[in-house]
């Protein structure tokens, strides 16, 4: 029968060119209705729905018993192994129950204490219809580890006795989001793989002091590559424990939270690894379980399996495995990766992209995605009211960022991609004088209206995957060489620095609602590797924060630029305020001038140009002070400017604005006038 449900919200939608898709968007908000009403009809509701983990994997009863659960719906049987009875693979079958689920209780011993004991390995040993036994973890294991000399994980029951307990509350969500994006393993200038621990005691007060309020950590889902950078995850319950145990990442988040800082976790649902040993493929013996069969079920460029979100069970998983962050870390939120890949049946593959809204609604969407991630944002948004969900798409599929009730996927961010790719491709392309600003302006501001953006110059993609930061296309080799602030700087490292801080500042005030950059770059530390993809080599898989504390070395100035432009954004919020007013975008003097939160950018990117008496258009009159300048000495300028000057409007309309004011010097941007490009 034909479904159709009005949602009254509908007709709020932001953007007229939607209106062709007016039915799509009401069949589309009809289904999760339907999902809601089933939820409530067989689950007793998503409250109870998403605390799956509860029931699932191991879990110990008052008594000290023992209750085992899964879902393996093509298996013969099911038997639980392990430290416990010796590895025995047939003393402990689990019962078969209703819609593939599987169920085994197992006692407390004669002392009355679990009769698993905390940090000893178990298997899942799994009986396929064409007589085969498998090795399996559970798909809901909380704790995963690997032997040195090991390449598959081992699941390990994690029950400790005195587990952490959170002393501080979750922070109230920031008016303005900056975030600091994170990696645990390489967040420390030695040649390993960094902990928790390091990451609490010696890189939050640095994430702190530098005036970003919130974390985004990858790779924390237990992933059996390290290479992957999180990406290809096995254990969805298991932080990663090469880092440390789930302990020490809850100490890591409850740290964070005193210190005022939101964290959220960047969480894989696009996709799972191919692993079966120690992941979830084939986890009962079959092509499907938790994932579509057939092609359907594989990314053919990531080499992974992709999920059947239309499957009960997968929602129980899915939509669970949010709910156990949330609940058992107090993550704060999430950065889903991937969604562009979850949105089409194409996954993105060969499609441009070009803004036609046919792209966007059709038989090529896949509808069961959707309605996950609608399920997903209403649901987290629902118990947690403070919770913050960020879009990893390129695509720029419209209603993202709106609410489910409108038809939206009810995300609160995206991510804007176009923006650290147009730096590159300058820094790639173009000689200094050729660069365009107003196709910057342009790639900055073009953003769907009533969706708000996280801005970043580079985030870990420029970092990890095969490309190089910002700092290395300004500057390369010169960085190991001439970062001394005991000699005056060559044309290259003074070039570098100014527009490395040009860039992020006008990423900053321009580019979004919320601000991102990725651990380090704002230093210019070093560019990374994994450890796999160079030879078992960590030794560009750190961050060398050593150099930030060392006076003599420029790296400082950097650093300090980096605090001030986020501790005067956190003064004037402009990142909470809607887009900023662009009064110029002067293409022969490169100069831009925008006006946000009654704040007044301007930006010379002329290489060799000064300007005196540079007329710009301000909106509100009065009397106007230098609050920020990239040019002081203490961020590796040259100091040309006085910052005791007052600039008073005057009452002359001047692009658009009824008020201008005179800026007496507009410096160009470098020093040294002898590089060429």
């Amino acid at each position: 029968r034909a479904l159709y449900i009005h949602s009254p919200h509908l007709q709020s939608l932001p953007d007229l060119r939607l209106e062709p898709a007016t039915f799509s968007l009401t069949i589309r908000y009809g289904l999760f209705e339907k999902q809601l009403t089933l939820l409530e009809e067989a689950e007793g509701g998503f409250d109870q729905f998403t605390r799956s983990y509860k029931g699932y994997g191991v879990q110990r009863m008052p008594d000290n018993s023992l209750v085992f659960k899964e879902w393996a719906p093509a298996a013969e049987a099911l038997f639980l192994t392990g430290d416990f009875n010796g590895w025995d693979n047939f003393s402990h079958p689990y019962s078969k129950k209703d819609f593939g689920k599987w169920e085994l209780h197992i006692p407390p011993k004669e002392d009355k204490t679990p009769a698993v004991a905390h940090n000893s390995k178990l298997k899942v040993v799994v009986h396929t219809s064409a007589g085969e036994r498998l090795y399996r973890i559970s798909p809901w294991a909380k704790y995963v580890t690997r032997h040195e000399k090991s390449v598959i994980y081992d699941w390990v029951h994690w029950d400790p006795p005195q587990p952490y307990i959170h002393k501080h509350p979750r922070p109230q969500k920031p008016r303005s989001l900056r975030i600091y994006e994170s990696h645990v393993g390489i967040a420390s200038p030695e040649g390993k793989v960094a902990s928790y621990s390091n990451f609490t005691h010696n890189v939050l007060p640095r994430i702190k002091d530098l005036g970003y309020n919130c974390i985004q950590l990858m790779a924390i889902m237990e992933h059996a590559y390290y290479a992957s950078f999180g990406y290809q995850v096995t254990s969805f319950f298991a932080a990663s424990s090469r880092y440390g145990t789930p302990e020490e990442l809850k100490e890591l988040i409850d740290v964070a939270h005193s210190l005022g800082i939101i964290v959220l976790l960047d969480v894989v649902h696009s996709h799972a690894s191919k692993n079966t040993e120690d992941g979830l493929n084939s986890f009962d013996g079959s092509d499907s379980c938790f994932f579509h069969s057939g092609p359907r079920g594989e990314h053919s460029l990531w080499d992974s399996r992709l999920f059947n979100y239309s499957g009960w069970e997968v929602l129980r998983f899915l939509l669970s495995n949010l709910r156990w962050w949330m609940e058992e870390y107090r993550f704060d939120g999430f950065r889903f990766d991937g969604v562009t890949s979850m949105l089409y049946h194409h996954h993105g593959i060969g499609s441009g992209f070009s803004g036609d809204y046919t792209e966007y609604f059709g038989l090529h969407v896949d509808e069961d995605s959707l309605l996950y991630l609608m399920l997903a944002n209403h649901i987290l948004h629902t118990l947690y009211q403070d919770c913050i969900t960020i879009a990893e798409d390129v695509s720029g599929m419209p209603t993202l960022c709106r609410p489910v009730q409108e038809g939206g996927l009810g995300f609160d961010y995206r991510l804007a991609m176009a923006i650290p790719d147009k730096w590159i491709q300058i820094l790639k392309e173009f000689k200094d004088e050729d660069w365009n600003m107003g196709n910057i302006v342009y790639t900055m501001t073009n953003r769907r209206y009533g969706e708000k953006c996280i801005a970043y110059a580079e985030s870990h993609d420029q970092a990890l995957v095969g490309d190089k930061t910002l700092a290395f296309w300004l500057m390369d080799k010169d960085m190991y060489t001439n970062m001394s602030a005991l000699i005056p700087m060559n044309s290259v490292i003074d070039r570098g620095i100014q527009l490395h801080k040009m860039i992020r500042l006008l990423t900053h005030g321009l580019g979004g609602e919320g601000y991102l950059n990725f651990m380090g770059e704002q230093l210019q530390l070093i560019q990374n590797a994994a450890a796999h993809g160079n030879n078992e080599s960590y030794h560009y898989a750190r961050r060398q924060f050593n150099l930030i504390d060392l006076d003599h070395l420029r790296y400082r100035q950097l650093y300090a630029f980096d605090r001030d432009m986020n501790r005067t954004e956190d003064k004037y919020g402009w990142l909470a305020t809607p887009p900023a007013y662009i009064s110029a975008k002067h293409e022969g003097d490169k100069v831009i001038v925008f006006e946000r939160a009654n704040v007044i950018f301007i930006f010379n990117f002329h290489p060799t140009n000064s300007y005196s008496n540079y007329r710009v258009a301000v909106g509100p009159p009065g009397k106007y002070k230098i609050k920020l300048d990239s040019d002081e000495i203490q961020y590796g300028g040259h100091g040309r400017l006085d910052h005791n000057t007052e600039f008073f409007t005057e009452p002359m309309e001047f692009n658009n604005l009824p008020n201008s004011i005179l800026v007496n010097k507009l410096y160009y941007l470098w020093q040294n006038k002898d590089l060429h490009n």
